[in-house]
């Protein structure tokens, strides 16, 4: 009898992280969560920032866990959420704070930008939707406030590439995380160097993009002491929404995905880029995807606001009694744009929400019925309105929803969803993340020939509802 291979997939959100064992048993992929933890934003001189030292621990943590398991993984692969990056001096140590995405530090960073490139030249070089938070605008508050630390920096790397560097010793950058900079350029699949040159950015931070299934080296001789054993390190497609996508149970191309959790990623996934001036008015994405694919979506506000409110509800409901109270303000009809910036980090979601209903002339919600109701309905509007973008821009029609990750296991919003789109809508699996981020360590291994046999392993390992 074969000894079983494992592959271990460590999968960071903003607000939890999850160690999961994979393996392959009968043909069919097999999961099971070893480790969690919780992943928060702490407040550091005035900014939101990632406690990126106690991030660190838990990821070590996690991985001892397989050794007091006796399960040692072949591998390991590192993804988290996107935009958000540590500057590297020559020595290695982080400059200034990790800064999170929900800081308000690049507040009126897209008119800086625009002096040195124009929006609209911005986005057909990138062909990425345009997100106050994303690198481009995150370094331009940094050369106007703290210009030294871009003065002192040798590296620039995501936060699963710092992660790598700490277990390995090893700098590398990965293709599908770097997108979500706006600094790589759509068609070249690389660093747009005229660009960074143009924003006066150091080049030499930049390294070579690497594909996911790409081997960075090995835990680095101290981390082998600390954890017990060695592993190799290697990238799947360390954006999350990268490795939710390779998980989508389906080859076929008739299918609209959503990945949803903290945010919700709803697209299609492409061969070719669309930079093209209607794109940007839609505001879709082009992200890499594995193996150069693109993931031509929309990047929406999701399960966040939600998650926010239910901090605020005095009592802590369960899920089944947020549906119950959802359902009984079905009746409150004040619809909100789930993508303003008042509700990116607000002190108070409800009482965000309660603004944005005043200042724009609807009737403000009172109870927690009617709270929930107008989000989960705000929400599914919003993701019928791009499913229909999404079919103008393609001229295509797209027959059903293919639902992902933690977010899925949400009935009430699904059936919202169905009826605002008008399309068949499947959910699951759940842990798509992870799952995506081991098929990459599988493909590597060679477990699968390519991508659509792998994705044909999952639709055969996972149950897949329809709603």
């Amino acid at each position: 009898m074969s000894e079983v291979k494992y592959y271990l997939a460590v999968d960071i959100g903003a607000s939890s992280g999850r160690h999961i064992l994979g393996w392959l048993e009968n043909g069919k992929i097999r999961i099971e969560e070893i480790y969690r933890f919780e992943n928060k934003l702490v407040e550091n001189n005035g900014h939101l920032c990632w406690d990126i030292n106690h991030l660190f621990y838990e990821v070590v943590e996690g991985i001892r866990e397989c050794k007091r398991l006796d399960r040692i993984p072949a591998s390991l692969g590192i993804d988290t959420w996107g935009v958000d990056f540590v500057l590297l001096d020559a020595v290695g140590n982080v400059l200034g704070n990790t800064v999170a995405y929900r800081d308000n530090r690049t507040q009126g960073m897209d008119k800086e930008v625009y002096k040195k490139v124009s929006e609209a030249e911005l986005y057909s070089r990138s062909g990425i939707q345009k997100q106050l938070f994303n690198s481009i605008y995150q370094l331009a508050a940094i050369q106007k406030t703290q210009p030294q630390l871009l003065d002192q920096a040798e590296n620039f790397l995501m936060i699963p590439e710092y992660l790598n560097y700490l277990l390995t010793g090893l700098r590398k950058n990965e293709y599908t995380n770097a997108t979500t900079t706006q600094l790589v350029n759509a068609k070249t699949q690389d660093w747009d160097w005229e660009l960074l040159a143009k924003l006066g950015l150091p080049k030499k931070i930049f390294g070579p993009l690497n594909m996911p299934k790409t081997v960075i080296g090995t835990l680095s001789e101290k981390m082998q002491q600390i954890i017990g054993f060695n592993t190799e390190i290697v990238l799947p497609a360390t954006h999350d929404t990268g490795s939710a996508v390779m998980a989508v149970p389906a080859n076929d191309d008739d299918s609209i995905y959503l990945s949803s959790g903290t945010w919700s990623l709803m697209g299609i996934e492409r061969m070719i880029p669309d930079c093209t001036a209607k794109s940007r008015v839609h505001n879709f994405t082009n992200e890499g995807g594995y193996h150069y694919r693109y993931r031509y979506l929309k990047n929406i506000m999701g399960l966040w606001m939600m998650q926010s409110l239910r901090r605020e509800f005095k009592h802590k409901y369960s899920f089944t009694e947020l549906y119950q109270l959802a359902d009984i303000g079905k009746y409150f009809m004040s619809v909100v744009d789930v993508n303003a910036s008042d509700f990116l980090a607000p002190k108070s979601m409800i009482q965000a929400v309660q603004d944005y209903c005043e200042k724009t002339g609807q009737e403000k919600p009172e109870t927690e019925c009617e709270l929930l109701y107008c989000i989960y309905n705000s929400l599914a509007k919003c993701y019928g309105q791009t499913v229909a973008e999404i079919e103008e821009v393609t001229g295509k029609t797209f027959p059903r929803i293919h639902v992902m990750g933690g977010g899925c296991q949400d009935k009430f919003l699904n059936v919202l969803m169905k009826k605002e789109t008008g399309k068949e809508v499947y959910v699951g699996p759940i842990e798509a993340t992870a799952l995506g981020n081991l098929l990459a360590q599988m493909l590597k291994d060679k477990v699968f020939e390519d991508l659509p046999t792998a994705r044909q392993a999952i639709a055969k390992s996972f149950a897949v509802s329809k709603v």
